[in-house]
C-alpha cells in the first residue's frame, strides 16, 4: 500500500464516519472522527491524554506562548488534562480538515515499556505533556486498521484491543521513543505531576492550596514548581484558573446556567473577579461571550 492510498483510504473513513462537522464518536471505543469544512476561531478547550492524528487540513495549537502546528502524516500526543487554545487553520468544502483522536491510556503503555528494549529506564527529568511527532509507515498502518474496524463492528470487540496496543508498541518503538516512556513511567516525576494534575480535574470548584498540591506530589516546593511548569507550561494556580474557566463557560453553554451562578460552582467568591478573569482568557466578558458562540451555531 502507498502512501497516498494510505492516506486516501483514512480520507474516504473519516469522511465517511462524520455526519456533519464537529467531533464524531465511533463504534471503536475511545476513537474520534473529527471534521470541518471551515478554519475556526481560536478555542480554548481541555485536552485530554490522547494521540491525534490529521489525515487533511492543519491546526495550530496554543499552549501558554507555545505554538504547535500539524498537518497529514503528523500527530500530537498529549498525556495529561491540557487547557489549550486550538484553531483548524487549514479547511474547506473541496478538502475539510480531517483527523482522528484516539485516546491515550498511559497505564496500558507503562505496562509495554518493559518489553521495550531500546526504552528500559527511568526516565529523571519532566518533560512537556504535548508533543508533535511524524508519522512513520508502521504507526500509520496501525492507525488504519483501527479505523477500518468501522466497517467491520463484528470485528471491533476481539481486535480493536491488540491494535491499539500495537499502536503504544509503535510509538515506544519509534523516534519519539523515550519521550513517550517519559510520559507513562510508573513513578516518575510526571507521573506525580499527572496525579497533581487529576485531583485538580475532579475537585476544581474546592479551594486547593500549594501545600497540598505538593504534599500530594510528595516532592519538595521547588522541585514540585519546576516540574509542573516544565509538564504543563504554566504555573499550578494559572492552570487552575484556566480549568476552573473552562467548566464555567461548559456550564452556562451546556447548562444555561447564567453567570453568577457558573462563577459560584466554579469556586470563584467574587462574580466580579470571575468576570475579569474570563474576559482576559476568552475575550469577552461571560454574557457576550455565550451570546456571540449561540449566535455562530
Amino acid at each position: 500500500m502507498t502512501d497516498k492510498w494510505r492516506q486516501a483510504e483514512l480520507i474516504r473513513l473519516i469522511d465517511k464516519f462524520s455526519k456533519g462537522d464537529g467531533i464524531h464518536l465511533s463504534a471503536v471505543p475511545g476513537l474520534k472522527c473529527i471534521k470541518a469544512a471551515v478554519p475556526s476561531m481560536k478555542i480554548p478547550v481541555v485536552y485530554e491524554p490522547s494521540i491525534c492524528l490529521i489525515v487533511q487540513g492543519a491546526k495550530e495549537v496554543l499552549l501558554g506562548e507555545e505554538v504547535y502546528r500539524y498537518s497529514p502524516s503528523q500527530f500530537l500526543m498529549v498525556s495529561v488534562d491540557l487547557p489549550v487554545t486550538g484553531q483548524v487553520i487549514q479547511a474547506s468544502d473541496q478538502k475539510p480538515y480531517l483527523s482522528l483522536q484516539i485516546d491515550l491510556n498511559l497505564q496500558d503503555v507503562s505496562e509495554l515499556i518493559p518489553e521495550v528494549s531500546e526504552c528500559i529506564g527511568m526516565p529523571a527529568f519532566s518533560t512537556r505533556a504535548l508533543f508533535v511527532g511524524e508519522t512513520d509507515i508502521t504507526l500509520e498502518y496501525a492507525v488504519l486498521r483501527l479505523v477500518q474496524l468501522l466497517e467491520s463492528t463484528e470485528d471491533i470487540s476481539f481486535l480493536a484491543p491488540m491494535i491499539r496496543r500495537e499502536i503504544y508498541y509503535r510509538l515506544l518503538k519509534g523516534p519519539y521513543g523515550q519521550r513517550v516512556v517519559q510520559m507513562a513511567a510508573r513513578g516518575g516525576n510526571m507521573q506525580r505531576i499527572s496525579q497533581v494534575i487529576e485531583f485538580l480535574k475532579r475537585n476544581f470548584d474546592k479551594t486547593i492550596g500549594i501545600a497540598q498540591m505538593i504534599d500530594l506530589a510528595n516532592m519538595s516546593p521547588s522541585s514540585f514548581h519546576a516540574h509542573f511548569k516544565e509538564v504543563t507550561a504554566m504555573s499550578p494556580l494559572q492552570y487552575q484558573k484556566r480549568l476552573r474557566l473552562l467548566e464555567a463557560r461548559r456550564m452556562m453553554l451546556a447548562e444555561a446556567v447564567d453567570a453568577s451562578n457558573a462563577a459560584y460552582r466554579v469556586g470563584y467568591e467574587s462574580p466580579s473577579q470571575f468576570s475579569r478573569e474570563y474576559s482576559r482568557m476568552f475575550g469577552a466578558p461571560p454574557v457576550r461571550d455565550i451570546e456571540s458562540i449561540r449566535a455562530r451555531t
